[in-house]
């Protein structure tokens, strides 16, 4: 099933929006206005840890930060493979149980569970979950499938994205190596795909470590998450 071109063009529209926070909220209102879904949230994903860190949620309601819910997402197994399978995972009756940790347990009517990891080529950048739906909706393969789309299509337009406060932070390779870092990327794997040397490429996180006013790796990839630079 290809992903529905009223849908795809949305997404491109992305491109358009005037911040960051925006962008990041037209990515729920796009996917709650297309599917059959009450709810969403919206996660990034570190692999620096296994992290997954809330930003925000949107329901018929409004929208609602949810930056305190922060969880390794090795205890739950559902957001597990989706991610590292980079493909959308739904369960629901007794499997939802099994697979989500009882904070996303809403309320008694809520018993499934829906992942859309959001990748750029082969990396998982972030994730929505949504736990209602609309009544009488199916979330068959066919339906999996155009979430998992989504997910990369939306992947593909947050990459592009650089924060204002870019080009007076960091040099195109710093961001680069950083963003990397964000992926999980030891300094070897970096080195052989950026065809330059170790050395080199410790220079360039030592570089942005000090440009960024923070002490390691891990807080420079956090403060950029915080400062929408990365996504």
């Amino acid at each position: 099933m290809t992903l529905n071109p009223t849908i795809f063009s949305n997404i491109q529209d992305l491109e358009e929006a005037s911040t960051h926070e925006d962008k990041l909220y037209k990515i729920l209102e796009i996917y709650m206005n297309f599917y059959p879904v009450k709810n969403s949230f919206l996660f990034r994903y570190s692999h620096l840890g296994f992290i997954g860190e809330g930003i925000i949620s949107l329901n018929p309601f409004g929208l609602v930060h949810i930056r305190d819910i922060r969880d390794d997402i090795r205890s739950l197994p559902i957001i597990y493979s989706a991610l590292y399978e980079r493909k959308a995972k739904y369960c629901s009756g007794i499997d939802y149980l099994r697979q989500v940790n009882s904070k996303y347990i809403t309320s008694s009517n809520v018993n499934s569970f829906l992942v859309i990891p959001i990748c750029f080529g082969s990396v998982t950048i972030g994730y929505i979950c949504t736990n209602e739906f609309e009544s009488g909706a199916i979330i068959n393969d066919q339906l999996l499938t155009s979430f998992t789309q989504y997910g990369r299509q939306v992947g593909r337009i947050m990459e592009k994205t650089n924060g204002p406060e870019y080009t007076q932070l960091l040099s195109r390779r710093e961001l680069e190596v950083m963003k990397r870092i964000s992926w999980g990327e030891s300094t070897k794997e970096m080195a052989d795909t950026m065809d330059l040397s170790e050395v080199t490429i410790n220079q360039y996180v030592k570089s942005a470590i000090k440009k960024l006013g923070v002490q390691n790796r891990v807080q420079a990839v956090a403060e950029l998450f915080r400062k929408g630079i990365i996504s």
